[in-house]
């Protein structure tokens, strides 16, 4: 079977996805979550005219070149507007946030008046209009304020409060069942034998699912056995798991069961071996109405994996256009040598030089297994099927992490 290119697997993956359905979650818990229709403020903001400053509120027409005298007939703190309405050579003491009464259209800062009893005396001459925010300057009722796509943060929800939204229409999240497999494997914290090492995958996946947006279902680790495999295959059916991450076990040897059982329990297999490094053994498929990931078992290639096929399919998920690969460009600080017929994802630290240009350094070792280097890298070297060599000060596309 020939490798699939990445750009065409990625393709074939978001076929005939669509944006999971809406429900409604409280304000306070919509913090990260993915807006699903657009919000219309129900009022206006400010509602009324309002003073910008602590002052007082007076008619412009009022005050001359020389000093000005003005008697104050009232009070307008915030919440607690003046009844009233300010008459020719008279003044309301005002503070911030309270309405402009009727009458007056402009705001002396306190700082420019000098007070003796109900009498005050204009130091300095206000602009006219100065310190009144009108009626609606922030947005009106009836305003389109915030679209999909959007995943919300601490800004959107200010505003939506202001917009007096209790309750926000988000995606639901994508459920994401996680399943590791191999006898190799134990959980971080317990004791392996001396045949077996540490699953690390899974908890880099449950990550990254939770911060794309999704919800992580630990499906545990499958030994390398049918029934129990297609035990653990049922269970995220069970729980309807929007996707199925399977790490490990995809390829072809003969205690790599992952592809023969799913296609037993009906998984109909999209494509398989993708031209890429790390994670040629890279699957996808669909069973009944959940989507189907089988990640390579090497640590680095799992998680490359995950972020340039499990993320972009969450975004879609999630009403989101899914990022393309490479959007960035930085130059690079050592040679790389020419590439062969897979697309390369070369991990390198990130910089800036002197002049503000990203600058990526490869490492020199780039074995798929060694997640202390994907740890220490800044960004994800995308070399091209066949892509020439190149020297130092080569510009090349980049994936940042």
């Amino acid at each position: 079977m020939s490798l699939m290119p990445v750009d065409e697997a990625l393709t074939k993956l978001l076929s005939g996805v669509k944006p999971l359905e809406t429900e409604y979650v409280p304000l306070e818990s919509a913090n990260g979550r993915y807006l699903s229709a657009p919000l219309v403020s129900t009022r206006t903001q400010p509602p009324f005219a309002a003073s910008a400053m602590d002052g007082y509120a007076i008619r412009h027409e009022d005050i001359s070149a020389s000093r000005t005298s003005l008697t104050v007939v009232g009070e307008a703190p915030a919440g607690h507007g003046f009844a009233g309405t300010v008459g020719t050579g008279e003044t309301v003491r005002i503070f911030t946030g309270a309405p402009v009464p009727a009458g007056a259209d402009t705001i002396l800062i306190q700082e420019n008046a000098e007070r003796e009893g109900e009498r005050i005396t204009v130091l300095e001459n206000p602009a006219k209009g100065a310190f009144v925010r009108p009626a609606g300057l922030d947005f009106s009722e009836g305003d389109v304020l915030l679209q999909p796509p959007l995943k919300l943060a601490y800004r959107h929800l200010a505003l939506a409060a202001a917009m007096n939204h209790a309750v926000l229409p988000v995606h639901r999240r994508p459920k994401v069942a996680i399943l590791a497999t191999g006898d190799e494997l134990v959980r971080p914290g317990t004791e392996p034998g001396p045949d077996q090492i540490i699953a690390s995958n899974h908890a880099g996946i449950a990550a990254l699912v939770e911060d794309c947006g999704g919800q992580a279902l630990d499906l545990g680790i499958s030994p390398d056995e049918p029934v129990a495999l297609a035990n653990h295959v049922r269970r995220a059916i069970t729980e309807k798991a929007d996707i199925l991450v399977t790490l490990g076990g995809a390829s072809v040897g003969d205690h790599d069961l992952v592809q023969s059982v799913l296609g037993q329990e009906g998984m109909d297999l999209a494509f398989w071996r993708i031209a890429m490094r790390p994670g040629k053994p890279l699957m996808a498929g669909r069973l009944g109405g959940t989507k189907v990931l089988g990640l390579p078992g090497n640590p680095v290639s799992s998680l490359v994996c995950g972020l340039l096929f499990l993320k972009p399919l969450m975004q879609a998920m999630l009403g989101q256009t899914p990022e393309q690969s490479g959007p960035q460009r930085a130059i690079l600080a050592s040679p790389l040598p020419e590439n062969d017929r897979r697309q390369d994802y070369v991990r390198a630290t990130l910089s800036r030089s002197a002049n503000g240009d990203l600058v990526v350094t490869p490492f020199s070792r780039q074995d798929s297994s060694m997640l202390n280097l994907l740890a220490k890298s800044g960004a994800l070297v995308v070399r091209p099927p066949h892509a020439p060599a190149l020297e130092a000060g080569a510009e090349v596309p980049i994936l940042v992490l």
